[in-house]
């Protein structure tokens, strides 16, 4: 995948992406973070991609104009975990933890998105891997692992051969949310698809889980604002 950038005022930033299915140009807003996505034929030419691109600079700026914009992690903000907002306080620390209703951090802002989402990701393996472990026992079935990645079309998902994947940023969410999570892919170890069987088995993990998927519905896309890995007082951060 390439990066460009469609002049014009503003300026919008596209990632073109080939694809061996695609039988033409498509373009992509994400909801959760106004990211834009050209797909395109394998063979195509990036001019003709671009070129469609600028014919529909248009529609990008008007969908653009009503997604929220990402915020930058810093000092003094919030960010939510497990339902809860935390103000981001710097403290004499050598590694993010919570006091109270803040979370702490190291005094140097320009690793501050860094350590943010180190402390989100730990947090969220430990929760997680709770979670699955519990719900597996109570149906009877083995994963292989739990992998974590900052995914935005997807929660989580499973694998034919039990991996179980999740977004890291579902530690933001309340706790019963995460659990709602982690109960879905489980089912999968049963059930690989999403009939009515499946939905069953959901059920019996997690009676009432239905709330707790409106809630992701509803209150998902916030998750996907926060940004940790760029702003005017953090330095880039690795996955």
């Amino acid at each position: 995948m390439t990066r460009h950038m469609l002049p014009g005022e503003p300026p919008v930033e596209i990632t073109l992406r080939r694809s061996a299915r695609a039988r033409r140009f498509s373009l992509r807003v994400s909801r959760l973070d106004g990211r834009v996505t050209l797909s395109m034929p394998a063979r195509a030419r990036e001019a003709e991609a671009l070129s469609f691109a600028q014919s529909k600079a248009g529609w990008l700026r008007s969908v653009l104009g009503g997604t929220a914009s990402r915020e930058t992690v810093g000092f003094g903000g919030t960010i939510p975990f497990e339902g809860q907002a935390l103000i981001v306080t710097p403290a004499a620390v050598r590694a993010a933890r919570i006091r109270a209703t803040e979370l702490l951090v190291p005094p140097d802002p320009q690793r501050l998105g860094a350590r943010v989402s180190a402390f989100l990701k730990l947090a969220a393996r430990q929760r997680l891997q709770a979670a699955c472990e519990t719900h597996a026992a109570t149906l009877g079935r083995d994963f292989s692992r739990i992998t974590l990645r900052d995914t935005r079309s997807r929660w989580g998902s499973c694998t034919a051969d039990g991996g179980l994947m999740f977004s890291w940023r579902l530690i933001m969410a309340p706790p019963e949310v995460l659990d709602y999570v982690a109960a879905h892919e489980v089912a999968h170890l049963a059930e690989m698809n999403h009939s009515p069987d499946f939905w069953a088995v959901v059920a019996g993990l997690m009676p009432g889980y239905e709330r707790h998927r409106r809630w992701l519905r509803t209150h998902g896309g916030g998750l996907h604002r926060l940004d940790f890995a760029a702003g005017p007082d953090a330095g880039a951060a690795g996955d």
